[in-house]
């Protein structure tokens, strides 16, 4: 058997509901608008395909993905490690390509693991060690009480709210109307503006929630900033999702004991190769895998449910509750959701292909967009800098100094 082709497909998937994805950011794009799903096929000569997906930056992983599919015709797609290897080094020439890189070679290692499923028809959990659970715990989104509350009724038990502004108010709005028995996060997202001591004080005021972790307080390059808010607070800490494109990106976290959540993107770390050794390494060192889903579209979420079916470590998995309606249509399965928790597939592969004549529906087109900066300090929208010190410190906690 022999690989015979290598396709890809670009799809403009419209935003989720509940975040700030679906709205229009001031004076700048709305990221709802720039929203993308890059999908791939591999298949053989005996006609036999497999599915993958490419998150990170999907209209240039698809360029990186073309540029790597002539070193995979004519090889044998059951020698999955060997492969994932020749992609590498092949990249290697290039610099630290990061997760455009951990994109591209995930794109195809997931297919190839799909295709190797087919093959021998068992599901992919099977030939990743068999399964440790039959259902995935998953979370929503939940911006407010209403939103937290539909999702509640729908079988979910833990959400996550988001951004600096508010947060721990709107975490205590969150608690009085679920009570104790739903996990709470929040994410932060990493702003570069927020200082070392606001994260801190950020996360001291959280700790009498109880939550299941605090995710990215610190922008990612701030590695020694994750350090100083790790030692100065009780709240679990969760990053990766912007860190991860392999093993060696994601093991300073782990190896640093800088986290106690890793949360690498089954469409940006590298594929399932890389994705397994990430968990491994977080098992070594006590760290729960918790993967980022916030973007992905529902090849990738397959492929999650099947790693997470199967290492030890597995803690949550994360997906919108209410997605853009085309995300069902696109594919040919949809995740069976029973009680909060994503049923893990038992057909072979990953369970799931592409609906070829839907996703020609949504070609793919502009991939990129400011994000909203209703963050800045006010008056200095304009600048658009990374680092920013001017940050509005009093509206984080809800309530503002006169």
């Amino acid at each position: 058997m022999k690989i015979a082709s290598v396709e890809t497909f670009l799809v403009h998937a419209g935003p989720p509901g509940e975040t700030a994805w679906a709205g229009a950011s001031e004076g700048g794009l709305s990221l709802g608008g720039t929203r993308h799903w890059l999908f791939v096929r591999v298949t053989t000569d005996s006609g036999l395909h497999g599915v993958g997906e490419g998150s990170g930056w999907p209209k240039v992983v698809e360029t990186a993905v073309n540029d790597l599919a002539p070193l995979l015709i004519g090889e044998d797609p059951r020698h999955i490690e060997k492969l994932w290897g020749k992609l590498h080094l092949a990249m290697m020439g290039h610099g630290m390509v990061g997760t455009i890189g951990g994109g591209a070679i995930g794109a195809l290692d997931m297919a190839l693991w799909d295709l190797k499923g087919k093959v021998l028809e068992t599901p992919v959990w099977n030939l990743l060690g068999g399964k440790l659970r039959d259902c995935i715990p998953a979370y929503a989104h939940a911006s407010s009480p209403k939103v937290a509350r539909a999702a509640w009724d729908m079988g979910y038990r833990a959400f996550k709210a988001g951004n600096v502004k508010g947060i721990v108010e709107k975490v205590a709005a969150l608690r009085a109307e679920l009570g104790s028995d739903a996990d709470l996060m929040v994410d932060l997202h990493g702003p570069p503006w927020l200082t070392v001591g606001d994260a801190i004080a950020m996360g001291r005021a959280l700790e009498p929630f109880r939550l299941l972790f605090l995710e990215e307080p610190l922008p990612p390059e701030n590695i020694d900033g994750y350090a100083r808010v790790r030692d100065a607070i009780s709240v679990p800490l969760a990053a990766g999702e912007r860190h991860s494109a392999n093993l060696w990106t994601a093991a300073p976290l782990i190896n640093r004991g800088l986290v106690d959540v890793i949360q690498p993107d089954s469409g940006r770390c590298g594929g399932i190769t890389q994705f397994r050794k990430i968990a491994a390494l977080a098992e070594a060192h006590f760290v729960q895998v918790a993967p980022h889903a916030g973007t992905l579209g529902p090849v990738a979420e397959f492929a999650a449910i099947h790693c997470m079916a199967s290492i030890p470590n597995a803690l949550i998995l994360e997906r919108f509750a209410h997605d853009w309606e085309g995300r069902s249509r696109v594919v040919t399965a949809t995740p069976e959701l029973r009680e909060g928790r994503l049923v893990v597939p038992d057909m072979p592969g990953l369970g799931v292909d592409l609906n070829l004549p839907e996703i020609a529906k949504h070609p793919g087109g502009h991939n990129v967009g400011v994000p909203s900066t209703a963050s800045y300090a006010a008056g200095t929208e304009a600048e658009y800098v990374y680092v920013q010190p001017r940050w509005q410190r009093t509206t984080a906690f809800g309530h503002e100094e006169n």
